[in-house]
């Protein structure tokens, strides 16, 4: 049976901005399916890296919803704190997801670390990793970073998240007080997922590929069936 062209994707989140955000990056011309079509929960991320738990997402809402799946991981890296919040970027905010809670944290952290530090440039940067989960089980995965600084005060209600803190190096505004069409242009999931543009076109090379065997194996079947009938 010969393979057909991916017309629709789920997008395996459930924060509403990183949905909006991936929506907006997609081709217009695919069907886009959300978790909460499927009343999906997200599974436990108990990897290492970005790179695992975007993997992890991927994999499991693609087998939960027989669908090919796009999903990431993402947070914010602060070289002072050791790269935290890193990986626990959204465990800060809690169950509810409250990053008014999380970016206090990030302060009290900060001033824990050196009473003087608005005075300084904090360096930061925010991290994505995208990872496609296909049908035959295969995955594609990138990692997207953007560097920048942490805003002495919080600036700008547009984005989520750390927007608010975050200024990137060729900017002096922070990510919440740019236009979101302007930030999706240059942040770490729009680096991710130009990255993983070049993957596609591996895959639809290897889904080439498995047409035409496919189509041999097709002819070759019909053919026979053909003389045993005869």
């Amino acid at each position: 049976m010969l393979k057909k062209k991916i017309s629709k994707i789920l997008i395996g989140t459930n924060n509403k901005g990183k949905l909006r955000e991936i929506k907006g990056l997609l081709p217009k011309s695919i069907k886009i399916f959300c978790t909460s079509d499927f009343k999906l929960k997200s599974p436990a991320e108990n990897g290492k890296t970005f790179k695992e738990n975007s993997i992890i997402k991927s994999k499991y809402f693609s087998k939960k919803s027989n669908l090919v799946c796009i999903a990431d991981d993402s947070g914010l890296e602060i070289d002072c704190l050791d790269k935290k919040p890193g990986i626990f970027s959204a465990r800060w905010a809690g169950s509810k997801g409250d990053f008014s809670k999380a970016i206090k944290r990030v302060y009290r952290e900060l001033n824990k670390k050196d009473k003087n530090w608005k005075a300084k440039k904090i360096k930061a940067r925010f991290v994505c990793a995208l990872s496609i989960c296909y049908l035959d089980k295969t995955i594609a995965s990138v990692v997207g970073k953007i560097e920048g600084y942490i805003s002495n005060k919080i600036r700008g209600k547009n984005g989520f998240g750390y927007d608010p803190i975050f200024i990137t190096k060729k900017k002096k505004q922070t990510f919440g007080e740019m236009k979101l069409s302007s930030k999706y242009k240059i942040d770490h999931r729009s680096i991710a997922f130009k990255k993983i543009k070049k993957f596609k076109v591996i895959f639809q090379t290897k889904l080439k590929e498995k047409m035409v065997l496919d189509t041999i194996q097709f002819l070759f079947q019909k053919k026979r069936n053909k003389l045993l009938v005869k």
